[in-house]
């Protein structure tokens, strides 16, 4: 293999992606500064608007980060400790978390193990009396099939609360042609503003939508202490809101955010091209009905040899991470709170078989091209 010599890889590059917009971005943080209204501040209004606008969805609420809006949203919906929500194995400990927090059981079942999301099929199977609420994980970047989700969660009288923090942009289509921005399907969406998602500020932030008018006047309350106007509260809430530092640049972003997606899948489909010939390797699966927007470009490694692959990568100095190494069924933290169906072996097999490789909007063929070169040499060897 030829001696290739670049700048240090990166599994997401903030900075180059940064200086293509500078110029914007700082006039967005200047004119916050220059105004001095750092909380709720016009900019929270701006980004509150045009990401509604984007999805085509009545209300967001925009919240401090991601865990926040899952939280928030559970909240909003009365449920009462002990009721039971549904939730992938396979996804990250965030989606989980919120609902042992408010003392509603997560119960746990496996995903497809092509597309890694949840399936209507494997949900039917944790339906008992006590459920309430579904929580579908749109996981690497394209949508569960929300459809057949949608008229599970109806034929039980069910909530459907989307995990839209890895697939803000995709876009869903159902079986008479209609289409629908995921986090907008469900009763209630909810995203991640983290700074590596696709869409993402530089710090935290997060949102939460709907089409529902009472759902969304009462998740606005519960973001601002459950506050119906000031000093007057209805609910229990918490205090959870966007900087508005972080909506100005948010509102930067948004006006990129196909563009990035574009990238991200150009990148994906040059990945695509270059590895889809190696035996030992399984390509990302793409669902039929969703776009993907690849948060992560994600491997199944086949024959036990991931881990030896990631440290070949390594030592070539190309990163690789591994999400998620361990499934939440078997995690400490849920052991004696949660419900696990089944035996959840296709999210214990992705756990020890993913492998996600650098993919971001300002990749380079040429980064690509050494990247697919190093496997090949593995696979070679």
């Amino acid at each position: 293999m030829q001696d290739y010599k670049m700048e240090k890889i990166q599994m997401v590059d903030l900075k180059g992606q940064y200086l293509k917009i500078k110029d914007e971005v700082d006039a967005a943080i200047q004119h916050c500064i220059d105004n001095t209204a750092f909380i709720n501040g016009p900019q929270v209004d701006e980004f509150r608007n045009g990401l509604s606008a984007y999805l085509n969805v009545k209300h967001v609420i925009p919240c401090a980060n991601g865990t926040d809006a899952l939280q928030i949203a559970l909240m909003a919906l009365s449920l009462q400790p002990g009721d039971e929500v549904i939730v992938p194995s396979f996804t990250y400990v965030a989606t989980t978390e919120v609902i042992a927090l408010l003392g509603l059981v997560p119960v746990m079942v496996d995903v497809d193990p092509n597309t890694f999301n949840i399936t209507a099929e494997l949900v039917e199977t944790g339906i008992t009396a006590k459920t309430k609420a579904i929580v579908p994980v749109h996981l690497f970047g394209q949508s569960a099939n929300m459809e057949e989700i949608m008229e599970l969660a109806a034929k039980f009288n069910l909530y459907v609360i989307e995990d839209n923090a890895q697939a803000i942009g995709s876009t869903y289509t159902f079986k008479d042609g209609r289409t629908a921005k995921t986090g907008t399907i469900g009763h209630i969406g909810t995203t991640s503003f983290f700074p590596s998602k696709n869409l993402g500020c530089y710090g935290d932030g997060g949102a939460i939508c709907t089409n529902d008018d009472e759902l969304g006047a009462k998740i606005k309350m519960m973001a601002n202490h459950g506050q119906v106007k000031k000093y007057v509260h209805k609910y229990i809430g918490v205090n959870s809101r966007l900087d508005t530092l972080q909506a100005g640049i948010l509102s930067v972003k948004l006006k990129h955010l196909d563009q990035y997606s574009d990238a991200r899948g150009a990148a994906a489909t040059y990945y695509d091209k270059g590895l889809a010939q190696i035996q030992g390797i399984q390509i990302p699966v793409r669902n039929p009905q969703s776009t993907h927007v690849f948060h992560q470009y994600t491997l199944l490694i086949k024959d036990g040899r991931r881990d030896e692959l990631k440290k070949f990568l390594e030592s070539k100095e190309v990163p690789a991470m591994i999400y998620y190494p361990i499934p939440l069924n078997h995690q400490e933290a849920f052991k004696n709170i949660s419900k696990v169906i089944g035996n959840l072996d296709a999210s214990t097999t992705l756990c020890q078989s993913v492998l996600s490789l650098p993919i971001h909007t300002e990749m380079q063929e040429s980064v690509q091209d050494y990247i697919i070169s190093v496997i090949k040499e593995f696979y070679a060897s």
